[in-house]
C-alpha cells in the first residue's frame, strides 16, 4: 500500500481531504466510438452516450463550474466484443484516448476514474471469463489486470474495479508494483450488491448478461452488515486506496457501519436507478434540487466521503450545495 497516492495531485487531495460536499463529487460519463454523437440515454434525463470530442467538450464546461472529478464508462460496439473483452485493453478505445487528451489538457486539475470489468467488452455480457457459462474467478483476474495497465498506461488517476472478483485488488496492485505504476490508484467496488437498482446503466452502457445474473459475484442484499464489514477490509488489505459501496440509499446503514470500520476513504455510487427514480418523480426543478440537496446530505452522514452521483453537475451548477 501507498498512502501517497491519494496525496499525489492535487486534485486528488481535494477530492479526498477537501471537506465540502462540492469538492466530493465524481460524475460520471458514458463514452462511444464516433464523431459528434451525443445521444440521450433513456430513462436518464441529462445523461448522454458522447464520442470523445464531445465529452471533452462536456467535460471541459464540468472542470469550468468546478466539477473536477471523473468517472468513465466505454460502451464497446458489437463487433468489438468476444468472450473476454479482448478489445477493452486496446490503447485505441474512446476510453483510452478521452484519458490522454483529458490528462494533456488538465494535468493535475483532474482526477480520472475508468470502469475496469469484462462486461461492457464480452459478448456474453458477464462480468468475468465463462467456463461451462460460469464465471472462472482467476481467469477473470488475469484479464482484469490487462484491461487496467492499459488504462494505467493511459495515464488514468484510479482503475475502479467494478467486477467483484475475489482477489483482484491485489493482483491489480502487485502488478502496478511490478510494472511501475507507483502513482496508480484502486477505487474497488467492494460492497456492491446484486441489485434492481442499475437497470438504466445496464441500457445505457449495453451490459446486461445474455443469460443468467450477477448474484454468484455481487453481494446478496440479504447479507448482514459483517460480509460487508469483511469484503471492505479485504480489499484495504490488498491495497486498494478508495472503497465503494454500491448502491447508495438502499444502503446507508452499511455506509455508516463500514465507514466505522475502515481507514481508506470510502466512497459510495449514486447509481442509476436511483437518479431516475429523482429525475422521473417531480418535473419540477426546484422541488427536484431539494431532493438531490437531501439525498447528497445522507450520503456524507453516513460516512461517505466521496460521492459518485449523475447529480454532480446539477447539484454545482445550480448551487445545490456547498
Amino acid at each position: 500500500m501507498r498512502l501517497r497516492i491519494n496525496r499525489f495531485t492535487s486534485a486528488r487531495r481535494n477530492l479526498i481531504f477537501g471537506n465540502t460536499m462540492k469538492s466530493s463529487l465524481v460524475q460520471p460519463h458514458f463514452v462511444v466510438s464516433g464523431e459528434n454523437v451525443d445521444l440521450q440515454i433513456s430513462g436518464m434525463p441529462g445523461i448522454n452516450r458522447q464520442s470523445v470530442d464531445v465529452l471533452i467538450k462536456t467535460i471541459g464546461k464540468d472542470m469550468k463550474i468546478g466539477l473536477r472529478s471523473h468517472m468513465l464508462f466505454l460502451v464497446m460496439d458489437d463487433y468489438h466484443r468476444d468472450s473476454n473483452a479482448s478489445h477493452a485493453s486496446d490503447p485505441n478505445t474512446p476510453l483510452h484516448i478521452a484519458v490522454r487528451l483529458l490528462k494533456e489538457e488538465y494535468g493535475d486539475e483532474i482526477v480520472i476514474m475508468t470502469d475496469v470489468c469484462l462486461c461492457t467488452g464480452t459478448d456474453h455480457g458477464h462480468c468475468g471469463v465463462l467456463v461451462d457459462n460460469k464465471i472462472e474467478n482467476d481467469q477473470s483476474v488475469n484479464e482484469l489486470i490487462r484491461i487496467a495497465i492499459s488504462h494505467a498506461e493511459a495515464g488514468v488517476d484510479y482503475v475502479a474495479a467494478s467486477d467483484m472478483m475475489d482477489g483482484r485488488v491485489k493482483a491489480m496492485r502487485e502488478k502496478f508494483e511490478e510494472l511501475g505504476f507507483h502513482s496508480t490508484g484502486i477505487l474497488s467496488y467492494s460492497v456492491k450488491y446484486a441489485s434492481s437498482f442499475y437497470g438504466p446503466f445496464r441500457e445505457a452502457a449495453e451490459s446486461s448478461p445474455k443469460f443468467g445474473d450477477r448474484r454468484s459475484h455481487q453481494m446478496d442484499f440479504r447479507s448482514g452488515y459483517d460480509e460487508a464489514i469483511m469484503e471492505a477490509k479485504i480489499d484495504q488489505e490488498e491495497g486498494a486506496d478508495i472503497l465503494m459501496i454500491k448502491p447508495g440509499l438502499p444502503y446507508l446503514d452499511v455506509i455508516r457501519k463500514v465507514s466505522d470500520e475502515v481507514t481508506r476513504p470510502l466512497a459510495v455510487y449514486n447509481v442509476s436507478g436511483e437518479y431516475a427514480m429523482v429525475m422521473n418523480s417531480n418535473p419540477n426543478p426546484d422541488e427536484r434540487g431539494k431532493m438531490i440537496t437531501e439525498i447528497l446530505q445522507s450520503f456524507t452522514r453516513a460516512g461517505a466521503d466521496v460521492i459518485v452521483t449523475y447529480h454532480a453537475r446539477e447539484a454545482i451548477q445550480k448551487e445545490l450545495i456547498e
